[in-house]
């Protein structure tokens, strides 16, 4: 058995073997190792602070492939990692633990998506302590295309995003919604134009609330995702500004953002991710009949 080699750039082939040993993980667990700003930074070339672990047999073969994000200032880096379904068994998880814990100078934060018994056993083997639970919701969409959705205050109207307008602003707007968010608040323009470049981006189904005397100011929104080849529509992310939290434009935007995924005839069901500890998030969404489908769990080393 090899070592890990680490690369902060990867080849156009490690890309390609790595992006189908991820996809061929998935086809077998039923969910991705690897989320999808993992397989966005490793298509989209060398970012400051990110290495890639390719890990292979002596014949060449990849057999594992992790990802380690240190570009968040506070936090202890971030990783996630997968062994190929035909591979597994032989401790290739464990060399790729060891490698992450090394690279990171044992100070580490990994995921386990789907929360799967042979990812739980990999943590506790490495030494990593439970701190974080990310669970996935879901919901029918079968009776949202009608279902009333309370109206915005009125000095706030809902748009829909415009690419080469609002980026700016609504980096801004996420940065405050999110800042005690270790994701989703950290999120640069580099990320943002990643997700526009995706085939599965639509700005008709990214909503705006703006101030009804100034709309280029963001007070909230929903950005929704559709999945069609898995019958998915992702209620992406709601977000609202600081100063208009508590005013009902979360409800407002939510039920706009689901009612667009209803009117979309590929899509039967609804799905979100929440913090298992947001309480206020996980009540608002239960009372729209969203339940727990399945959980992430993240791992780290003792602080």
């Amino acid at each position: 058995m090899n070592d890990a080699m680490v690369r902060d750039r990867v080849t156009e082939e490690e890309r390609r073997e790595a992006l189908a040993l991820i996809e061929a993980a998935a086809g077998v667990d039923g969910q991705s190792a690897v989320s999808e700003q993992g397989r966005l930074l490793l298509r989209g070339g060398a970012r400051e602070g990110v290495r890639h672990l390719l890990l292979r047999q002596d014949t060449g073969e990849l057999v594992g492939y992790a990802q380690l994000d240190g570009t968040d200032p506070v936090e202890a880096p971030s990783a996630e990692l997968v062994v190929h379904p035909g591979h597994r068994g032989h401790r290739y998880g464990r060399v790729l633990g060891d490698a992450l814990l090394a690279e990171s100078g044992h100070r580490l934060r990994v995921w386990a998506h789907g929360g799967h018994p042979a990812a739980r056993h990999l943590a506790r083997i490495l030494g990593l302590t439970l701190f974080r639970e990310l669970r996935q919701l879901r919901r029918p969409l079968g009776g949202l295309r009608t279902a009333p959705v309370p109206p915005p205050p009125d000095d706030v109207r809902v748009r829909t995003f415009e690419p080469g307008r609002d980026e700016e602003a609504w980096l801004a707007v996420n940065a405050a919604a999110f800042a005690h968010h270790p994701e989703q608040g950290a999120l640069t323009r580099e990320d943002l134009d990643a997700r526009m470049a995706e085939p599965w981006f639509d700005a008709d189904g990214f909503f705006l609330a703006v101030r009804a005397d100034d709309e280029d100011r963001i007070l909230g929104f929903h950005w929704t995702k559709p999945h069609e080849e898995r019958g998915l529509g992702e209620v992406y992310v709601v977000g609202v500004a600081p100063e208009a939290q508590g005013t009902g434009l979360g409800r407002t935007l939510t039920g706009l953002g689901l009612r667009h995924l209803a009117e979309n005839p590929s899509l039967s069901t609804a799905m979100l991710y929440v913090d298992a500890d947001n309480t206020p998030a996980l009540r608002v969404y239960e009372s729209l009949g969203f339940r727990t489908f399945e959980r992430d769990l993240m791992y780290r080393t003792e602080t």
